[in-house]
């Protein structure tokens, strides 16, 4: 299937309505600000970053997608979604029973070298390919593997309380505040001890690790777009890098440099031209 713009990639193509199991779609051409609200569609979805940072949003959170990452999305799952920075992107289109193990829930997952290049080998298939041949046994090994692909931590979970909620909207406003968080209870009008039960029970996160995560996303959208360790800890309020080194191995399982540079192998190989988005907020 020849690639499309962007526009198109997200929302726009009636997918449910392909007789097929699975529909590869690939982005060309070159969009600024591009962003998609709320939507949804019968079949799940994988959107899958080569290039640059992807971000998803559904009721309860925020998922990023790093580059050689994907967002999988379960089928009639509301969401919208967003880019930030110079993007490359594929996405696949999925009957939510084509597969028995694939995700139930929206999640970020690593995308293996095989898996990409699959993933790379259906978007070149036309959108009514053959059954029963050479084009379905390699859908059916690509959802093999995407059904074994391994999570990874990257996902904003949001509360539904609305001063839990507006904790959220003044954190994503300012994540550099070193407020602490006694006064942004009393900020919302709760007792410390509250907003700590409230907030675990809501998003199963204490304070602290919810505000860690967020400074992980943040934090990977600037270093994927070539910012310096030391000047994204500065920005996050860190006063010096080692700490905030030591903060994202415990959060991602590595230190910065390493976890981007790893998702940036083979990504300068990719044939797909590159799409120019522009940065993004999370609110």
């Amino acid at each position: 299937m020849p690639s499309i713009a962007i526009t198109d990639l997200i929302t726009t193509r009636d997918v449910d309505n392909v007789p097929r199991t699975a529909v590869a779609l690939g982005a060309t051409s070159v969009t600024e600000d591009w962003e998609h609200a709320s939507h949804q569609h019968h079949k799940a979805q994988l959107l899958y970053s080569v290039r640059g940072i992807l971000n998803c949003k559904i009721a309860d959170g925020v998922w990023i997608v790093p580059p050689q990452c994907a967002v999988w999305i379960p089928g009639n799952l509301p969401h919208s979604a967003w880019g930030s920075g110079e993007t490359e992107c594929y996405c696949l289109f999925v009957e939510p029973d084509a597969a028995p193990d694939l995700p139930k829930t929206c999640c970020t997952i690593s995308v293996s070298p095989l898996l990409r290049e699959l993933l790379l080998k259906v978007t070149s298939f036309p959108e009514l390919y053959p059954l029963g041949g050479r084009e379905d046994r390699l859908i059916a090994t690509l959802l093999d593997e995407l059904a074994s692909a391994p999570v990874e931590n990257l996902h904003l979970p949001m509360p539904q309380d609305p001063r839990l909620r507006q904790l959220a909207e003044m954190l994503l406003s300012d994540p550099t505040d070193k407020t602490l968080k006694g006064d942004w209870a009393s900020r919302i009008g709760m007792s410390e001890r509250n907003m700590s039960r409230l907030l675990q029970h809501e998003i199963g996160m204490s304070f602290g690790r919810w505000r860690r995560q967020l400074h992980v996303i943040l934090a990977l959208q600037r270093l994927t777009q070539g910012d310096s360790v030391q000047t994204v800890a500065l920005e996050l309020g860190y006063e010096n890098a080692s700490g905030f080194v030591t903060m994202f191995r415990k959060a991602v399982g590595k230190p910065p440099a390493r976890y981007i540079s790893e998702r940036k192998t083979d990504s300068d190989t990719t044939t797909v031209p590159g799409i120019i988005l522009s940065d993004h907020d999370l609110t």
